[in-house]
């Protein structure tokens, strides 16, 4: 089936948004970029020329194809102007009343039914997020990329209850048409991947806590011994410490079930302003360059 977009609308110009953008321009497609925080915008622009800028150097692609998408990428600076789109992504804040609010009203701005409304949550539940569209709830699905997302892989492709077969083949078909691997999941917190994965980094903050091995330690044992590019606590620095607990709390929530809470010393940091990466300090130090 096709997925025939023409123009994709993302919300959310940070490094998710700003990926997706890029990765649907590079494959043809004329996208616009919405983000409500000042500057977001500028920002993302000069991210997209200085990685598509790599992409030449390394030869991955031409110099006219980089040229190419950024011409046709355009950022808007309000959601009304989001107008024109086929499909919209949103990649903004990882909080559920946000996103149903931001749902509802990309309903009522896109009443055609072609229009699919994707998420790229990588954790709230796709059905509840899509009873904020009312009776568009059937063009709602999860579409959750990866970071980077111009070299992740995978697109995790998540129906909710309400989701249309139509929808869900369509999304399967515009992922692999941005060069990505769709890979289904059911409708459960978590998905698969933050299912899989987030415990594993809440234990590794536990072993941490108990004393079992120092961070370098940990990191390096999982990395060395079970061939991880990167170890669990420095990958939790780079997500976010508190995204991490916001994660945990979504699936302890959402599976009924406690041994998915985030670990005390995890939250001991993120009370303590240590986020990670975006903070300068998480379990690790990272200096302003």
């Amino acid at each position: 089936m096709s997925h025939g977009v023409k123009t994709l609308g993302v919300l959310g110009a940070g490094q998710m948004g700003g990926g997706i953008a890029q990765v649907a321009a590079v494959a043809g497609i004329t996208v616009k970029v919405f983000d409500a925080f000042p500057g977001a915008a500028a920002k993302c622009a000069g991210v997209h020329k200085k990685s598509l800028g790599k992409f030449v150097e390394k030869a991955k692609i031409s110099q006219a194809d980089a040229d190419a998408a950024l011409a046709r990428i355009s950022y808007v600076d309000a959601v009304e102007k989001l107008t024109g789109c086929d499909w919209i992504v949103e990649a903004v804040v990882e909080d559920v009343k946000v996103k149903k609010d931001l749902f509802g009203k990309l309903a009522a701005m896109y009443p055609d039914e072609k229009v699919v409304l994707a998420s790229n949550t990588s954790s709230i539940s796709i059905t509840d997020i899509a009873t904020a569209a009312g009776a568009g709830a059937h063009r709602v699905i999860g579409m959750h990329f990866f970071n980077p997302v111009p070299l992740m892989q995978l697109v995790e492709v998540i129906p909710g209850l309400q989701t249309s077969p139509e929808v869900i083949d369509r999304t399967v078909a515009l992922a692999t048409a941005m060069g990505k691997t769709p890979l289904k999941a059911q409708d459960r917190a978590g998905f698969v991947s933050n299912r899989v994965l987030m415990p594993m980094i809440n234990e590794a903050f536990y072993a941490w806590m108990e004393g079992v091995a120092e961070p370098e330690a940990i990191d390096g044992i999982m990395k060395l011994g079970c061939n991880f590019p990167m170890g669990p606590l420095v990958l939790a620095d780079f997500i976010g410490l508190d995204t991490c607990v916001n994660i945990m709390n979504v699936l302890a929530d959402g599976l009924n079930n406690d041994r998915y809470r985030a670990c005390p010393l995890l939250k001991q940091l993120v009370t303590a302003g240590r986020l990670g990466v975006k903070s300068g300090r998480g379990v690790y130090a990272y200096p302003a360059k």
